[in-house]
Order: structure tokens, then C-alpha cells, then sequence
């Protein structure tokens, strides 16, 4: 049984896969994560990029909106599981090793993450009572 600490990085490196998919991060989190599950097999680690070329296939069908999150989700569990197994079987110190690879590749994926940001402009709004009528420009920024 792993502890939270593993857990939680193969959380994040389930999130990673799926939050890198489409992104300039693709490539090295695809070849990082293929090659941690892998362990040194070619012919294994050859058909771990074909998995991780069909994930983001998934996500770029799902499109936006509800689809798009239930596709998420589902995929980003679906990665975790396939970690959390790997980690399970290793010995104490590869695990170690192997989590630490892991981290570094979630690193990797938030550093290159889309920022989204919000900017309201209400330079010419009316506040009226508790609501604002006006028009201008709309920023989102969502730092993850």
C-alpha cells in the first residue's frame, strides 16, 4: 500500500499528463512519463507513447465544455492508476527515484501551463443598486 505522499505524486502526474496534452510541455512529459513507465524496455516503452498518443487524441476529440472535463478527469484517473501500480511494485529506493521523477515532470508541465488571466474593465459602467450595466474587454487569468 503506498502512502498519501505517493499518491498524491501520482495525482499530480495524472494531472500533468492530461494538463501537458496539446501544449508546447508535450513532448517531454509524454517521453518522461513513457519512459518511467517503461523501465528500460524498448518495445514497452514504445507502446506507453502509444498510450499517451491516444490520451491526448481522447482529449483533443472531447472538445469544450462538459465533455471536455468528464475526458479530463476520467484520463487524468486512468494515468494516476497506471502510476500508483508502477510505484506499488518498485523496491523502497526506485520508488523514491521514481517519484522524484515524477515531480519534476509535474514541475515541468505547471511551468508551462496557459495562463489565463481576468481583467474587468468598468470604466464606463453604471452601478446601478447591486448591479453593474456597461460594456468593455474581459482578461481571464487562471494561474494552476
Amino acid at each position: 500500500m503506498l502512502v498519501e505522499g505517493l499518491i498524491a505524486v501520482a495525482a499530480a502526474g495524472g494531472g500533468a499528463i492530461v494538463q501537458a496534452a496539446g501544449t508546447d510541455a508535450w513532448a517531454g512529459i509524454r517521453s518522461g512519463i513513457a519512459r518511467i513507465l517503461s523501465r528500460g524496455e524498448a518495445g514497452r516503452e514504445q507502446a506507453e507513447l502509444e498510450r499517451l498518443d491516444q490520451t491526448r487524441a481522447e482529449l483533443e476529440s472531447a472538445g469544450d465544455g462538459a465533455g471536455s472535463e468528464r475526458a479530463q478527469t476520467v484520463l487524468a484517473t486512468r494515468w494516476q492508476t497506471r502510476l500508483e501500480i508502477l510505484l506499488e511494485q518498485l523496491p523502497e529506493g526506485e520508488r523514491q527515484q521514481v517519484a522524484a521523477e515524477l515531480q519534476a515532470l509535474v514541475q515541468q508541465a505547471r511551468g508551462q501551463a496557459p495562463v489565463q488571466s481576468t481583467h474587468n474593465d468598468f470604466s464606463n459602467a453604471t452601478f446601478t443598486d447591486s448591479q453593474v450595466l456597461g460594456s468593455g474587454t474581459q482578461n481571464n487569468t487562471i494561474n494552476r
